[in-house]
């Protein structure tokens, strides 16, 4: 089980945690943006950012890093930065001395809710997300919002669609009050830290039942069979988009699925189309890449035999697993997004 620690005093949590390891080597691994934030710490791993740095080739040259600083079995990784950081920093500490003792620390709201928690590690691999990894919990992570004021609004929204998704699996109530917020506002910490305490737990709480995703860890792909294809078609053609972006694009699709297929409320389908349409403007698709996508969705993970399968929603708060969704479904689907809510 993870220990989670909200709090916006990272320095002092990250002082406690060191002192109860006792670690013989404590290294951070961040990325070229996050290293400002290690503190002046002389073992630190300096990483590329963005989603094109999250390859084998940067695995190896952490993994070089650890050998260079000594790093054992009783050494401690701290990974300080955003998604793309807790899963590769992840995977090289759990694959290195076959398991090193990690502690994440995300920079961004994405990885707050998403990346961090939940034990899912890798990297990328021949075009397609995260492809290759492992399933490993760090030992303790670190949830603020000091952080959130260096990034982009773009950013902001990224993390937030992985909120939505949250409130989707969840309460309603939280759900409707999500829709209503200004991104153009200032950040409000307290208000903030809140929100993700909510989020993360909901998250926690199915990984808690379901570690491995065999059953019902699969809720939390919510959105992802279909934003995955988003996002890396996008990637494909050298236009990445943020994943938050790909995941809205993808939740907005699949309750429109949910709609189709199990009497979703349309009334929400059109809420959550509105605030997407509202918010997440770059829609970069059009029907000629529909053949694409598909195809993408064919080899997604969570595709079986060639099947495409999704989690779908009856209501806010009600999903089911492994739904088998047909193209013409999709392509309906896609059509809808298009056509009616204006993306």
């Amino acid at each position: 089980m993870q220990n989670l620690i909200f709090t916006n005093d990272v320095e002092a949590a990250i002082e406690r945690l060191t002192h109860s390891a006792a670690p013989n080597v404590t290294v951070y691994v961040a990325d070229v943006n996050t290293a400002r934030f290690a503190f002046g710490q002389e073992r630190l791993v300096v990483i590329p950012d963005g989603d094109s740095g999250k390859s084998l080739e940067t695995v190896n040259r952490v993994w070089e890093a650890f050998e260079d600083f000594g790093v054992t079995r009783h050494s401690l990784i701290i990974n300080l930065g955003g998604g793309m950081v807790t899963d590769l920093g992840g995977f090289a500490a759990a694959t290195f001395k076959r398991g090193v003792r990690f502690v994440n620390v995300p920079t961004t709201l994405l990885g707050a809710v998403d990346a961090a928690v939940g034990g899912k590690t890798g990297f990328n691999f021949g075009g397609l997300k995260n492809e290759i990894g492992a399933f490993a919990l760090a030992s303790d992570v670190i949830i603020s919002t000091r952080y959130f004021d260096t990034l982009p609004e773009r950013e902001m929204k990224s993390g937030f669609a992985e909120v939505v998704k949250h409130a989707m699996l969840s309460d309603r109530s939280e759900f409707l009050r999500l829709l209503d917020h200004d991104f153009s506002a200032p950040i409000n910490h307290n208000d903030l830290l809140e929100r993700l305490r909510h989020s993360v737990q909901v998250k926690v709480d199915i990984v808690a039942r379901d570690p491995n995703e065999q059953g019902e860890r699969k809720a939390l792909n919510l959105g992802h069979t279909v934003g995955h294809a988003f996002e890396s078609l996008a990637m494909q053609r050298g236009k990445p988009v943020p994943h938050g972006y790909a995941v809205a694009w993808g939740l907005v699709t699949e309750a429109v699925l949910s709609h189709m297929r199990l009497g979703f409320p349309g009334e929400d389908v059109h809420r959550l189309g509105h605030f997407v349409r509202d918010n997440y403007r770059d829609f970069p698709f059009t029907c000629d890449d529909y053949d694409d996508l598909l195809d993408l969705m064919r080899h997604d993970k969570k595709s079986r035999a060639g099947e495409i399968t999704c989690t779908l929603l009856t209501t806010i708060g009600d999903y089911r697993i492994d739904q088998t969704i047909t193209p013409d479904d999709i392509t309906a689907a896609l059509d809808i997004l298009r056509d009616h809510l204006g993306l």
